[in-house]
């Protein structure tokens, strides 16, 4: 049997039913409740803009050429994504094992990979529908455009998938809903704020500026404001680099997790 037939016999063997089923499931997850989901993280990202606005005020000298509001909104916008992201597939996974239905997901046809790519199909969605309204919202307050939508778009899509992928991770090892709150609290939220989101890294001294290399949100963040901007602290090549080595990882350790159940079947 050559290459090419066995190649074409595993992509046949894909469960594409139970894979859609499960990823449509994780979408209307969240658009159902879009008050909570789409609303409220728009409203939050709108607050950070005004807060900063009246606090700083037009006295902010410029950041990497650009007035201070103009920069802050590229960050703001893909923390949103990476925030709201990670709260869709970790929320998910900690709300069926809490509840007990978790053997309903587990139960069907799928492999693991089709698991780990189903429920990260809903946090790129989610991703991707909170970054096309919050741009809409910048454009029309700030009047930025995209300097290079290519770009843009590759980045909302890592850091919905990047970030969806920790929260499968997050959700797996958490088994009640305080424990998941640790998780965002000491460690994703300290990895958004600390990433650049409210100032270039050109500005912290150099051993802080090493730590923060080291941040693939902070690649994200950097990424997105090329995206937009036109600027950024690294090159969106080597942050591209960074962030799928990232991925990958990520996904190979949730992949293995679901082949093994651990800490989902008792």
């Amino acid at each position: 049997m050559d290459q090419l037939e066995m190649g074409v016999r595993r992509f046949g063997h894909v469960n594409w039913l139970g894979l859609r089923t499960l990823a449509l499931r994780e979408i209307l997850r969240f658009s159902v409740v879009w008050t909570q989901t789409l609303l409220a993280p728009l409203v939050t990202a709108g607050l950070f803009l005004l807060i900063f606005s009246i606090a700083v005020g037009p006295g902010r000298g410029d950041v990497m050429g650009l007035p201070f509001m103009v920069f802050l909104a590229p960050g703001i916008l893909m923390m949103t994504v990476i925030q709201n992201a990670f709260a869709n597939t970790s929320s998910s996974l900690v709300i069926s094992k809490v509840q007990g239905n978790i053997v309903d997901t587990l139960m069907p046809p799928l492999s693991p990979l089709e698991l780990v790519l189903g429920y990260l199909a809903g946090a790129v969605a989610r991703g991707l529908a909170i970054s096309l309204v919050l741009g809409i919202a910048l454009f029309a307050v700030l009047g930025i455009g995209i300097a290079h939508p290519l770009w843009t778009l590759v980045f909302v899509i890592l850091g919905g998938a990047l970030m969806g992928a920790i929260g499968i991770l997050a959700g797996v090892v958490a088994n009640k809903f305080d424990q998941m709150a640790a998780i965002t609290n000491f460690i994703v939220t300290p990895l958004a704020f600390l990433s650049g989101t409210f100032y270039s890294v050109e500005a912290l001294p150099p051993v802080l500026q090493k730590i923060t290399h080291v941040n693939p949100i902070f690649y994200l963040i950097d990424g997105a404001r090329f995206g937009i901007l036109g600027v950024s602290d690294s090159a969106p090549a080597l942050g591209l680099a960074v962030v799928l080595a990232a991925l990958g990882a990520i996904i190979a350790l949730t992949w293995w997790m679901f082949r093994t159940g651990y800490r989902l079947k008792s």
